[in-house]
């Protein structure tokens, strides 16, 4: 983290999104000022709380991928939940705590990979002896000093084989333990982590137990698992994964303006919403959550809020809840300019990832400048005239453009097939004229009623 300023943030979020710097800036100081906290004295440390955010703009801009970036760059705990799936405490659905609890889960399984990691070499010697004694058993107790030296000598034969590779196929006896059928689980409007019922089913659930005989490649396979298990401190991993949760996770709330109220567009009380709003502001004020790893503070957890906003704003939420997100940011649409961009520029361009794909059967495919703006000209007519979807209008009309050429690669080993101005223009002349294509799915369903309903 010492080493991700602020711009290095930004620069390394410039690989993969195009365009809203506002964005990028607002969230990059954000993270950055998570690490200037750790750095301050204790007294102090816990007087800084985190300054959390409201990035508002329409579908496809670029919302959801920043933080999903910023998830993998800064390797803290990090989940992602759509604020519309909750439902008010008393009712049927997901408590706002749940995200909390999945927050802790995340972090425990980051821990968890890490020692596991820092264990592998270890977990592979064991494993490796392990199956060395399968594969030759040890001499019986009491036999000769003679017997001993030959069967040391055979083993060092073996565990060269071993490791050439030359015995993945023989296969091993092995006691295989699973879980029985998993028993029923006990909710409380709490969770099920907060009653500790999961732990103790887990330890008081008989297991399945078997011998079977399975290759010696996946045999290892197991063994490393088995042993890395054994090595690792699993206390350890959930003591440092709830402070990591509470002092650097990050919890990105998506679709948080549709728990907004609507004001003069709602049509009498949005009690559920609200109710969910109430319920989501002890949370993001700070408040302790059990889980199944034990109790996490949410004070210093980061909060990324997102949505449209395009029926409602940031101050139709409750005053209180309004007073958590003090910075907001809104990111502008998207032009045709962008869309060649987002084209062509980064590391995981749409052109880039079809010319890779189509790579794999011998195919090569190469874009020319004055196609890819005809993608991006038309992708821009199309959200301005049926309902702007940002970035993902890319997606449909990319993988109809290439339709035929995706179905027809495994037959044309070797062609080079070039994608230019004529090429798109003929395809996009069928694709834009049929209005089902153009349209999201979500709108042709919701037209298609509408003529049912005529």
């Amino acid at each position: 983290m010492e080493e991700l300023t602020p711009r290095e943030i930004v620069k390394e979020l410039d690989k993969y999104i195009v365009s809203q710097n506002d964005a990028k800036r607002a969230v990059a100081i954000a993270i950055r000022n998570r690490w200037r906290r750790q750095q301050l004295p204790e007294d102090m440390r816990d007087e800084v709380a985190p300054k959390n955010i409201i990035l508002m703009g329409p579908t496809g801009i670029g919302k959801t991928e920043i933080a999903r970036r910023i998830s993998n760059l800064i390797r803290a705990p990090f989940i992602k939940v759509e604020a519309s799936k909750f439902t008010e405490i008393g009712y049927v659905g997901r408590d706002v705590e749940s995200m909390v609890r999945d927050l802790v889960e995340h972090s425990v399984n980051m821990l968890r990979m890490e020692e596991m990691a820092a264990v592998k070499d270890e977990a592979k010697r064991r494993a490796e002896d392990r199956l060395i004694d399968l594969l030759l058993p040890p001499p019986e107790a009491g036999a000769e000093e003679e017997e001993r030296e030959k069967h040391k000598r055979n083993r060092e034969k073996m565990r060269e084989r071993l490791r050439a590779g030359k015995l993945d196929d023989k296969k091993v006896e092995m006691t295989i333990e699973s879980p029985s059928t998993p028993m029923m689980q006990v909710f409380s409007a709490a969770g099920i982590e907060s009653v500790g019922f999961e732990n103790l089913f887990e330890k008081l659930a008989p297991k399945n137990v078997e011998e079977k005989n399975i290759p010696v490649k996946d045999a290892r396979k197991f063994l490393v698992h088995q042993e890395s298990e054994k090595l690792i401190d699993h206390e350890k991993i959930k003591r440092e994964a709830l402070s990591r949760a509470e002092q650097s996770g990050i919890i990105f709330l998506d679709e948080l303006d549709k728990i907004a109220s609507r004001g003069s567009y709602q049509h009498g009380p949005d009690v559920a919403g609200e109710g969910v709003q109430r319920d989501l502001l002890p949370v993001v004020e700070g408040s302790t959550v059990a889980t199944r790893h034990g109790t996490i503070k949410t004070d210093h957890v980061l909060f990324i809020g997102a949505g449209a906003f395009h029926i409602t704003r940031p101050q139709d939420l409750i005053p209180e809840l309004q007073g958590r997100f003090p910075i907001r940011v809104r990111l502008k649409p998207l032009d045709a300019d962008d869309f060649v961009r987002i084209l062509t520029e980064p590391k995981n361009a749409l052109t880039k990832q079809y010319t890779a794909l189509l790579a794999t059967e011998n195919v090569k495919v190469k874009f020319t400048k004055d196609a890819i703006e005809e993608i991006a000209r038309a992708a821009k007519e199309v959200n301005d005239s049926i309902q702007d979807i940002g970035a993902r209008r890319l997606f449909t009309i990319l993988e109809k453009l290439l339709e035929d050429l995706l179905f027809e690669s495994p037959e044309m080993e070797g062609v080079t097939t070039k994608i230019d101005l004529p090429f798109v223009k003929q395809k996009l002349k069928h694709i834009l004229a049929d209005e089902e294509i153009s349209r999201p799915i979500g709108f042709v369903a919701g037209k298609n009623k509408a003529k049912q309903k005529k």
